[in-house]
């Protein structure tokens, strides 16, 4: 792949190009950018959770007795 001294290089050019300052703000919004993400995702497990449990609340007849499955870990 790469050499620890051609990316020690290819560090100082991206530095000497870009500034401490802007590398830190990049470095931020990209971290801003994959929280959100992340917390999208989690939304949407929540969300797709509670779509699952509407299912199977509306597959039931008012007045009838519905049994819960139980899992029996070992």
């Amino acid at each position: 792949m790469f050499s620890m001294p051609s990316l020690i290089v290819i560090l100082v050019i991206v530095i000497l190009l870009f500034g401490t300052k802007r590398l830190k703000n990049i470095g931020s919004d990209l971290g801003g950018a994959l929280k959100g993400f992340k917390k999208a995702v989690d939304d949407g497990e929540v969300k797709k959770e509670a779509s699952i449990e509407e299912k199977k609340d509306a597959n039931v007849i008012e007045g009838e007795v519905v049994k819960e499955e139980t899992k029996v870990e070992k």
